[in-house]
């Protein structure tokens, strides 16, 4: 029995060294460890394996077939096998045996690439379209990102790739014929997102806070104005306001610091290129519930509509306040932010043309003195294409669906935290 153990060890060893030795193009190696191989053990499944595809590459099919079924009585389990049969299958133009074939392999294996990529080609033979593209769907979700690929196998993902792409062309050219005119005037609604992200138009997005999420709230990325009636008012000041932003970044600019400032070894993924720079920086008023007293004695008019706002009022949270400038030719990448308990307001004040904002699927230009409120657990980036910076103001407020006592909940809830780690751990602040 451990003759025999050692006896299979050895072969499969010297398989996989001929199989190298093939790839790299030494064909004298390549003979010189199959011969071997086949000399210590002629009927071994591997041996039978190899010199079925030796037979398939002469372009003898029938013998490949015979020598390929020997295999698989006795290694039913390996999916190679099975797809090396299916492709002997498909030279002898025997379609519902290599579907069969291929099959059986993905049972053993639902996503082996060289598999999915037959099943979607054969299917293409035969006319069946649509099976094909959904095959080859398959096939490509499963390529490694990056993967550098034989030249045959890039091939037939790229065939893939342009398969998929024509059926969801078609499959949405269909579907607006389908729905009529009131597809095209419902693209920014619900459903017409909906069918965006059927199509693959637009991703799926999904609140993602970074600290704490308080569930079964209702969820809008931008929420209603009838929510906050004291936006009017704030909107109202914005010119006073704007003036007190103008000068303080001209005589006070040693107060705008990076809004992105993590220390080294954090990982920084797609804060890489913002990390301590003044593409985006922050003139900060209120500081995680820390009034800023020199900032705010320079821009007393701010300060003042500020007193009247009701921002969320946390200690060592909330409420921030802050001017925030974004360079021109700039981006924000998209994040999410720390807690659905809190929502954001912006007040547009210096907003150049070529200055968009998003959050979840819908995207909306700023325009001076128009104030929106949304909610930053939803992935949310920015963009200013213009050759002048952007300056708004931001601050914080509670979400307005949580009632009175959910709120004191989590002011409770949110300090407790702070307190467990003591200021070993900073928690709940992070972008």
């Amino acid at each position: 029995m451990q003759a025999a153990v050692a006896n299979d060890s050895e072969v499969r060893r010297l398989i996989q060294a001929a199989e190298r030795a093939g790839s790299a193009g030494n064909a004298t190696e390549f003979n010189r460890l199959f011969a071997q191989a086949q000399s210590l053990a002629p009927d071994h499944p591997l041996v039978l394996n190899l010199a079925g595809v030796q037979e398939l590459h002469r372009g003898n099919a029938t013998s490949a077939r015979q020598l390929l079924e020997r295999a698989l009585e006795s290694e039913r389990s390996n999916p190679a096998l099975w797809i090396n049969l299916a492709t002997t299958l498909r030279q002898l133009n025997l379609a519902e045996e290599e579907m069969k074939a291929l099959e059986r392999a993905l049972a053993l294996d639902p996503r082996h690439l060289l598999a999915l990529l037959q099943k979607g080609s054969l299917l293409e033979r035969q006319g069946k379209r649509r099976a094909a593209a959904k095959a080859f769907a398959t096939a490509l979700q499963v390529v490694p990102r990056g993967a550098r690929l034989a030249g045959n196998v890039q091939a037939a993902v790229q065939r893939a790739a342009a398969v998929v792409k024509q059926n969801d062309e078609e499959l949405e050219a269909f579907l607006r014929d389908q729905l009529g005119p009131g597809r095209q005037a419902g693209a920014g609604t619900r459903f017409g997102v909906g069918v965006d992200m059927f199509l693959g138009k637009v991703p799926v997005h999904s609140q993602n806070p970074t600290f704490f999420y308080f569930p079964r709230l209702p969820a809008p990325e931008f929420f209603p104005r009838s929510e906050f009636p004291w936006l009017s008012p704030l909107e109202a000041a914005t010119p006073d306001i704007r003036r007190e932003f103008q000068q303080a970044i001209a005589e006070d600019s040693s107060r705008l610091e990076p809004y992105i400032a993590y220390p080294e070894g954090v990982p920084l993924d797609q804060w890489a290129e913002l990390n301590h720079s003044r593409k985006w920086s922050a003139f900060y008023l209120w500081r995680d519930g820390v009034p800023m007293t020199p900032a705010l004695a320079r821009c007393p008019r701010t300060a003042q509509v500020l007193a009247q706002m009701p921002m969320m009022e946390i200690p060592g949270y909330g409420p921030t306040a802050f001017f925030s400038i974004l360079d021109a030719k700039s981006k924000i990448p998209p994040h999410t932010g720390v807690t659905n308990t809190r929502v954001i307001v912006h007040l547009p004040l210096v907003v150049p043309p070529g200055c968009r904002f998003r959050v979840g699927w819908e995207t909306r230009e700023w325009r001076e003195g128009e104030a929106w409120v949304f909610d930053d657990t939803w992935e949310h980036a920015a963009w200013n294409d213009s050759d002048v910076p952007r300056g708004i103001l931001i601050f914080d407020t509670w979400n307005p669906y949580l009632t009175p006592a959910e709120r004191e909940q989590v002011a409770t809830a949110v300090q407790a935290i702070r307190e467990f780690y003591k200021g070993e751990v900073t928690v709940g602040t992070e972008r």
